[in-house]
């Protein structure tokens, strides 16, 4: 079957869904990678076919360039961003030139970025569609709180009243969205009940690579929704250089705040200044290409610090990791065993925190209240008790035995192939 996949052109969803395509390749299924040119790079490093569109609205070198203010931003400013001065636009382009790519290629079905209204694509031309949720997947029935909130898992009157506040907000920061998904639903003769938040997703399946045991409990989700486990398998992505001898052997904290949300000094120097006070331990600290290494001040002698690294590679060292909370580095982390002391800065980032201390793998703190000195008490408690590493590597054996990639593919064969609903495994 010839596949067509669509993601945000973000390396937090290409890395997945490359690895998803791959596995869904090496089963025999021709696979075809579409997306604008400056995804191009990251679906060559993974051996996938890529087709490219949007070419004369977002040239090569535009993504890095659009996305750049987002770095500098936090809380739901960093969301705002996004669904007033990058979302509409990209959105409409793409509608625009999808059809015509998916007729030339041949796409006979389509594994879709959930965080997108492309299935209108598929919905309109007659043509099979999943959906993938690469970052953490949205609660709308106020039974857990939205993703954007770093509101612990409550189940009182109060806390419901609050989640569906929360669920509120969120529907009016998407409104530039809908109005490009309206139009082009009305334009093509499309009859959705704009109402439901489900009208527009898929039928079939709707796939998130979050481990059922990593979520909140008691959410009502549909039958056809499905937890499968992380995509990731540490092949496919683009090399990265690291200076591996200069690694001492002693107890490792590898340090990351993404790519996208990482443009403030002040971060990097406190937790520069947190493991600086650690004794015994060494640090790498990847700053990614938003900050000049030279507004960072003096570089700890226990730190190494980089634009970028092999973050599985070193993930398999360390003992602990501080992270911004998006859901492939936590992921990745438990993947490893590993516990985490996470900074949500934006996006579906203090959801993803508010899991990692409700399920005990690690600590988080406010951006707005980190200091060294916080950060440093809060990285020793993770250090000196046992049970975070424990509760980190019960994740670990959950996602092994899982394998989320073979029970991904398992669910877009079966649902493709048969054309019926997959019933929750």
């Amino acid at each position: 079957m010839r596949l067509g996949f669509v993601s945000l052109p973000l390396a937090g969803r290409l890395n997945p869904m490359t690895a998803l395509a791959r596995k869904l390749r090496s089963r025999g299924h021709e696979v075809r990678f579409i997306g604008v040119p400056d995804i191009e790079p990251a679906v060559r490093a993974a051996n996938l076919a890529f087709e490219s569109y949007c070419e004369e609205e977002y040239p090569a070198g535009s993504v890095a360039r659009i996305y750049a203010p987002i770095a500098k931003l936090h809380g739901l400013d960093v969301m705002r961003y996004q669904v007033e001065e990058i979302s509409p636009k990209f959105l409409q382009a793409e509608l625009k030139h999808l059809p015509q790519k998916l007729v030339e290629t041949g796409v006979e079905a389509m594994v879709l970025d959930a965080v997108t209204f492309l299935q209108l694509v598929p919905m309109s031309l007659g043509i099979q569609f999943v959906q993938v949720w690469n970052t953490l997947h949205v609660d709308f029935s106020g039974a857990t709180p939205p993703t954007v909130f770093g509101w612990p898992h409550e189940t009182t009157a109060e806390a419901r009243a609050r989640n569906i506040e929360g669920v509120k907000i969120i529907g009016n920061l998407w409104k530039p969205i809908w109005a490009v998904a309206q139009a082009y639903a009305k334009q093509n003769g499309l009859q959705i009940d704009w109402s439901d938040p489900s009208a527009t997703t898929s039928k079939l399946a709707v796939i998130t690579q979050t481990p059922r045991e990593f979520d909140f409990e008691g959410t009502p989700w549909p039958a056809h929704f499905l937890y499968t486990g992380p995509f990731h398998d540490g092949n496919g992505r683009e090399q990265v250089a690291f200076p591996w001898e200069k690694l001492t052997g002693e107890p490792l904290i590898y340090a990351s705040l993404g790519s996208l949300v990482n443009g403030r000094p002040e971060v990097f120097r406190s937790i520069l200044g947190a493991v600086e006070k650690l004794k015994g331990i060494q640090a790498v600290l990847s700053v990614g290409k938003h900050v000049d290494l030279g507004h960072l001040g003096p570089i700890p002698a226990n730190t190494l610090v980089v634009n970028t690294a092999p973050q599985i590679a070193l993930l398999k060292h360390a003992v602990l990791c501080i992270t911004h909370a998006g859901l492939n580095t936590t992921l990745e982390s438990l993947a490893q065993g590993v516990p985490m002391v996470a900074i949500p800065i934006g996006y579906d980032q203090p959801g993803v925190a508010a899991r990692i201390a409700h399920h005990g793998v690690g600590e988080f703190m406010e951006v707005e209240h980190l200091t060294a000195e916080a950060l440093s008490e809060r990285i020793q408690v993770v250090l000196s008790d046992p049970r975070y590493r424990i509760r980190a590597q019960h994740f670990a054996s959950v996602i092994a035995e899982t394998r989320g990639l073979d029970l991904a593919a398992d669910v877009i064969e079966h649902a493709f192939l048969t054309r019926t609903v997959v019933a929750r495994v």
